[in-house]
């Protein structure tokens, strides 16, 4: 356990400032609507987030950092075909409560490094006991995210996985606590092969530990064993 003293936040205050910068609002108490699916027999793409407190912004685009000691992994493994994203999330030393106005506090949010964004997928949030709490499954797309932006309609409403694919580094994941309201960690998506073969950022996708973090427009190699850990199963035997 942490001893690390923190100060406690104005909470609904700055969720609002966060929202408000973004252009968004809360929706109110929607239920998640995402449906839980099957994972599928193949996958069109794989993705891998390195989240680091570093890399957090808040809604004017402004650095905060989050959590000084926390990290995370996002794993995604998407079939854009039938519309299912597989995940597979890890927090290190995050702390709970989890806050966010969305129906979940972990998210895909559109927008490139340095900046604010909507969130276009919302996951259950990690779990588990210690420092270390991990969320996995599939869920079908496009689902509600619980928040709305300008045009009124859910910031999740008509979402295409194929958008993920088309662009993978203007997208972020990040999870978000009450004392990190703007972000506890946060980073940028990064595109792997789906079979776990040499990922061209100084790391193998093939279920071991692989060290690749976005900075920025680049990507440089992290020695931090457990920082990025990739527990694909992309490939299902039939």
């Amino acid at each position: 356990m942490r001893t690390t003293t923190r100060t406690t936040r104005a909470r609904l205050a700055t969720t609002t400032a966060v929202l408000a910068g973004a252009g968004l609002v809360a929706v109110g108490a929607l239920p998640a609507s995402a449906a839980s699916a099957s994972e599928p027999d193949s996958f069109t793409s794989a993705f891998t987030v390195a989240m680091t407190p570093d890399m957090v912004v808040d809604s004017e685009g402004q650095a905060t950092g989050g959590d000084p000691d926390g990290s995370g992994t996002m794993d995604l493994r998407v079939n854009s075909d039938e519309g299912v994203v597989c995940y597979d999330i890890t927090t290190t030393m995050v702390e709970p409560p989890y806050e966010s106005p969305a129906v979940t506090a972990t998210h895909v949010h559109e927008a490139p490094a340095g900046q604010p964004g909507p969130p276009r997928l919302a996951f259950p949030n990690p779990e588990g006991d210690g420092d270390v709490r991990t969320s996995s499954g599939c869920l079908s797309v496009p689902m509600e995210t619980g928040i709305t932006g300008d045009d009124g309609q859910d910031t999740g409403a008509g979402f295409s996985l194929t958008e993920l694919e088309a662009d993978p580094a203007a997208f972020f994941g990040d999870t978000h606590t009450s004392t990190y309201v703007p972000g506890a960690v946060r980073g940028q998506l990064v595109q792997v092969p789906v079979g776990g073969a040499d990922t061209g950022a100084g790391g193998v996708a093939d279920g071991s530990t692989t060290a690749v973090v976005a900075a920025g427009a680049g990507l440089a190699a992290v020695g931090a064993a457990g920082v990025v850990l990739l527990r694909r199963r992309a490939q299902v035997e039939g």
